[in-house]
């Protein structure tokens, strides 16, 4: 997709505050002075097996790339593909979850488009609002900044296992858990302690939004293993090689931008390239302010870990 996206000529207009010229996780237009608009949509097929998470699932994930610019969910359509024979309850149970995400964001959902398809697919197109000297984006890491990531990784994995019926009843709960945790709160918490660059962990993987980071910032970034969170059972479920085929595309895509140690452990490499559905955000803050930002994620009861830092050069490097 990034490919293709080199073929298209960016639009020019100075209100495209973060547009095709610098590719983020949302689109942002600005309004005013005090307003700007941002608007991102994501969808895809279903991953569990439980209609209502689903729907939670996609839309915690839709909704994530408005957090990562900075801003607040406030209107949501639904985009739905599903069978013609669908069981009608399966539909609603989807559409509560969706729903129901989207009003502990704050937004609403005030309509959508379903077509018929042989393969159910359920995500939302999302508005949201921020203002125009709050925008978080990719770039602006600066050389000493301290790494952090929000949510453990592993989704992809664990979620493969169990279509493999794999995995066990806990592990997939803990991972559900994970991805229809909303990223509404962290971002608030990075901002307060100076994030300067900000995605989130998505499709991507870990390395690969890393990546992204380094790139617009023109720096290099150093991802430690040692203090890697994980869902529980993805390094064993990894170490039987239960893995993705996205986890491929990201190690072919990232040849050559980002290098792993040799002693890095094969089961630990493959989470860095897992692909994940509504991961957790991944930013970085000044040196001297990381003790603070643990301290003001810990006493909101949010999740942090402290995972790199930023130094001098080019792409990723990964050691233990």
């Amino acid at each position: 997709m990034l490919r293709l996206l080199n073929d298209l000529r960016p639009e020019e207009d100075p209100n495209l505050l973060v547009g095709l010229s610098a590719p983020d996780d949302a689109a942002v237009y600005r309004l005013n002075d005090e307003q700007a608009v941002v608007m991102t949509t994501d969808f895809f097929a279903p991953l569990v097996d439980d209609p209502y998470d689903f729907g939670a699932i996609s839309a915690a994930n839709a909704m994530s790339d408005v957090y990562a610019m900075g801003g607040e969910v406030t209107l949501a359509l639904n985009i739905a593909a599903f069978p013609e024979e669908m069981d009608s309850k399966i539909i609603a149970a989807i559409l509560r979850g969706g729903a129901e995400k989207v009003h502990e964001a704050g937004g609403i959902i005030a309509g959508g488009h379903t077509i018929i398809d042989e393969e159910p697919k359920y995500g939302l197109a999302v508005l949201g609002l921020v203002h125009p000297g709050q925008i978080l984006t990719k770039a602006g890491a600066k050389v000493g900044d301290a790494v952090f990531l929000t949510k453990p990784l592993g989704t992809g994995i664990v979620t493969t296992a169990a279509m493999r019926d794999e995995a066990s009843a806990d592990d997939l709960r803990a991972a559900v858990e994970s991805m229809t945790l909303l990223n509404r709160h962290s971002v608030h918490l990075a901002r307060e302690s100076g994030a300067h660059a900000l995605t989130d962990v998505t499709g991507f993987s870990l390395l690969g939004h890393t990546y992204e980071i380094a790139d617009a910032s023109g720096v290099e970034i150093r991802i430690t293993t040692a203090g890697l969170p994980t869902l529980p059972g993805t390094m064993d479920y990894a170490a039987r090689g239960i893995l993705t085929g996205g986890a491929a595309r990201n190690r072919d895509y990232l040849e050559g931008k980002v290098r792993v140690a040799d002693d890095v452990p094969e089961a630990t490499e493959h989470i860095l390239f897992d692909p994940q559905t509504s991961g957790g955000l991944l930013f970085t803050v000044p040196s001297d302010s990381a003790e603070d930002t643990e301290k003001r994620f810990e006493g909101s009861k949010e999740p942090i870990w402290r995972v790199g830092e930023v130094v001098e050069g080019e792409g990723v490097e990964v050691t233990t």
